[in-house]
């Protein structure tokens, strides 16, 4: 039916123009749009070199690739370098896409993507039309219409969450720019606010609880508004409401270094994207109490601490869920510490799924169980992918505060069914930051469980049922074992050292680990501390410390430079 109807819109010919256009408000990279005009393509996590070629001649590696090319992101990296060459590039590009696929052909014309794509067409319609004659205008103009009758028809089918939020915000974009085409814009304004009702809850969460694409739909809410503001409209009071919701959540959301958890599918988003989305809403609400968004938030002096406290997403929602449940992220200043490995998901199934997987995040798990558990491949909105079929039933979460500390003690039943073992996670952080400490307990309380514990116990032939706690590391830190190997010190680029240590009966190591970092051609090689040891009890505790050196100043000048922006080493 997308292909129907955009052949069918690709046959109007609308009025063309521009009624206004909206302050160009997408952001994008300097160094990106350099390496877009050398013909280095690198779009979701695959380069391609094509410096002679047209870019709709290139074949692409992955539906993703495919998506991200036709969604017309890169546009903003090219705007952002905004050179006589990036411009040339910009345009031949687009005359390509019309001439090619404007007939209402090829993968592009999604709502999704055609939302995505007018945003882009309409904030850099300056930048692609100077200097241009009389007919590539009206070709482009022309396009724009027919890609907004299409839209207009084709937004309702979108998948729910993201997906629609892009192809009404595009709509709103469309009409109320475009000559002839403001009839739109009620229908679309009506939409988005049914939209921030079903889709955004009273905490100012989404189904997905993904924080980078909470991030996206907040970023898309600002823009509506901004244009209608602009425009001598004001957008609906659920649209403005949502966007109340959302800025709180998102400060909870952020890690010192102004990055955002990485969990659930999502990462730390581009760089500066947040603090201008929230400079944007002009919300000022800070964080409210308790979870947001089913995060658990931990802060003294510069470090952070981010936890998974609630159950993973179900149902559709879980396309891109994790087995995260009570993993934790540490940040102190702006250097990642402790991490989730990431989604995968651009480097290929195999490391998407090992990416969801529990041994992947911050968290203890059961002889290589995750703690919930993924179904066959299915279709959904984002292609074939693996919904969550078993999650813990139950997921507890308590704030604990005293003096000169704040914590959180949660828990979970994820490995009842299979082991009979509740697991219990407690953190506390002092209030300057400088020390955390946990305390781990797998335990069989009723009798059903112990039953279940015993059965399971058995089977390893009264081995003990074999736990790893993971701590991955950011592929920056340093880490080593230290005084005899019942410690490790952890060198962070700033210049800070940490030190981890643990009490109980447990064997300490550092291991080879990984870290799936978006915008990259492949994973990063990075270290990971390991507590392992066999439960052979009703009850198994460890305790562990994460401190800096007493040597470590408060304050430190964090001058190193990171790498820079663009094709990784």
């Amino acid at each position: 039916m997308n292909r129907w109807h955009a052949r069918r819109a690709a046959r109007a010919r609308p009025p063309t123009g521009f009624v206004s256009q909206p302050e160009p408000r997408t952001i994008g990279s300097y160094a990106k749009g350099r390496q877009l005009v050398a013909g280095n393509i690198l779009l979701a996590g695959h380069l391609v070199q094509a410096p002679d070629r047209m870019i709709w001649d290139v074949a692409p590696p992955t539906s993703a690739f495919s998506e991200a090319l036709h969604g017309f992101g890169w546009m903003d990296d090219l705007a952002a370098l905004g050179d006589r060459a990036a411009r040339e590039r910009a345009q031949t590009w687009t005359a390509g896409w019309i001439e090619r696929y404007g007939r209402g052909t090829g993968p592009g014309w999604t709502p999704d993507l055609t939302g995505r794509r007018l945003i882009r067409w309409i904030n850099h319609a300056l930048f692609v039309m100077s200097g241009q004659d009389a007919d590539a205008s009206q070709a482009f103009f022309r396009s724009l219409g027919q890609q907004t009758i299409f839209l207009s028809r084709r937004w309702p089918v979108a998948s729910p969450g993201l997906p629609r939020f892009e192809a009404l915000t595009g709509l709103i974009y469309a009409g109320l720019s475009l000559t002839g085409m403001e009839h739109h814009v009620a229908p679309a304004m009506q939409g988005l606010s049914r939209e921030c009702r079903q889709q955004i809850d009273a905490e100012g969460g989404i189904p997905t609880r993904n924080p980078e694409e909470l991030l996206e739909v907040f970023t898309l809410l600002n823009w509506a508004s901004l244009a209608l503001a602009e425009s001598g409209r004001m957008a609906q009071a659920e649209h403005l409401a949502a966007i109340e919701r959302i800025a709180p959540t998102l400060r909870a959301l952020r890690h010192a270094d102004g990055g955002l958890a990485r969990f659930h599918g999502g990462g730390r988003g581009a760089e500066g994207r947040l603090d201008q989305a929230l400079a944007t809403s002009r919300v000022r609400a800070g964080t409210s109490a308790g979870l947001a968004m089913g995060y658990a938030r931990l802060s003294g002096g510069r470090t952070t601490l981010i936890m998974d406290a609630s159950r993973p997403p179900t149902g559709a929602a879980s396309a891109n869920a994790h087995a995260s449940t009570l993993a934790i992220e540490v940040t102190s200043g702006r250097r990642p510490l402790i991490v989730s490995c990431g989604s995968g998901a651009e480097f290929g199934e195999d490391w998407h799924k090992a990416g969801r997987a529990t041994p992947s995040h911050s968290v203890m798990g059961i002889d290589g169980h995750s703690s919930s558990r993924l179904g066959a491949p299915r279709r959904t909105g984002a292609g074939e992918r693996a919904l969550l079929v078993r999650t813990p039933g139950t997921v507890h979460a308590q704030e604990l505060v005293a003096e000169g500390m704040v914590g959180i003690v949660a828990g979970h039943d994820g490995y009842v069914p299979s082991h009979g073992l509740g697991y219990m996670r407690r953190i506390e952080m002092r209030t300057d930051g400088r020390m955390i400490t946990g305390e781990e307990t797998l335990a069989a309380v009723s009798d059903d469980e112990q039953q279940l514990f015993d059965r399971a116990l058995a089977a390893t032939g009264l081995n003990g049922l074999r736990y790893a706690i993971r701590f991955h590391l950011h592929p920056d830190v340093d880490a080593a074992l230290d005084l005899g190997g019942t410690a490790v010190s952890m060198a962070l680029r700033s210049g800070e050292i940490w030190v981890f240590r643990y009490r109980g009966l447990a064997d300490l190591s550092v291991e080879a680990g990984i870290y799936l970092e978006k915008g990259r051609l492949k994973p990063r090689a990075a270290k990971q501390v390991v507590l392992s040891g066999a439960a052979m009890d009703y009850a198994t505790r460890i305790g562990w410390s994460l401190a800096k050196a007493q040597d470590t100043p408060i304050g430190l000048r964090d001058l190193v430079r990171d790498g820079p922006a663009g094709l990784p080493d």
